[in-house]
């Protein structure tokens, strides 16, 4: 994994934090005190990119809904295809818990 170059006590421990999140609405609070709005909007990006990939829309479908060029397409399409599978497994358990396909 490429994040292993970041393993830490410190990214344990950011991680925990964000696992003690209990609703959307701390998302919301805990995401605007650590990030800045450009790393969220890149972030929300990156998300939907996965999402549309997911839901099988083409590369031009995704940059026109999106605004991602080709190179945040293929790098996360890399990432859904051929990564550790989390896209697919949280995607799912989305499509699980909400009976419907709010990926959509």
């Amino acid at each position: 994994m490429i994040i292993d170059k970041l393993r830490s006590q410190d990214l344990d421990g950011l991680f925990e934090m964000i696992l003690m999140l209990e609703n959307i609405e701390e998302c919301y609070l805990f995401f605007d005190d650590l990030c800045t709005l450009n790393e969220i909007r890149t972030i929300l990006q990156r998300y939907q990119v996965a999402k549309m990939l997911y839901n099988n829309n083409t590369y031009r479908e995704i940059e026109v809904e999106t605004g991602a060029g080709s190179a945040t397409i293929s790098r996360t399409k890399r990432s859904l295809n051929d990564g550790n599978d989390m896209y697919n497994v949280l995607f799912n358990r989305l499509k699980k818990e909400n009976n419907t396909s709010s990926l959509q």
